[in-house]
């Protein structure tokens, strides 16, 4: 069983920023792939970036140049910096993680979610 939890959310100002931390604990044999989406009232969940164990990353358009997913595979720990936010950007972000032995043999991990709201 692996536990992932969620950090760092917040009511900030548009133009201002946030770092969302996912801390993964439990029975990790190894770790592939982690990410973050977000989910805004009426919408569908949504990718926001991700990052996998070698280190390549994928951002979704509407966050690029703005936020930036790192992690630390000591503390099996993901991060998520969010800079110049957006009043479009408020949403409850979620901490994605695949977790398993090798290719075509991983399980997807959610964190609890973490709302981040921008007033503007």
């Amino acid at each position: 069983q692996v536990q992932l939890v969620e950090s760092g959310g917040g009511l900030v100002q548009a133009g201002g920023s946030l770092r969302l931390s996912c801390v993964a604990s439990g029975s990790i044999f190894s770790i592939n792939y982690m990410g973050w989406y977000r989910q805004a009232p009426g919408k569908q969940r949504e990718l926001v970036v991700g990052i996998t164990s070698g280190g390549n990353t994928n951002y979704a358009d509407f966050v690029k140049g703005r936020f930036t997913i790192s992690r630390d595979n000591a503390k099996n720990t993901v991060y998520l910096q969010m800079n110049t936010l957006k009043p479009e950007d408020t949403a409850v972000y979620y901490c994605n993680v695949w977790v398993g032995p090798g290719p075509g043999l991983y399980t997807a991990y959610w964190g609890q979610g973490t709302q981040v709201t921008v007033s503007s």
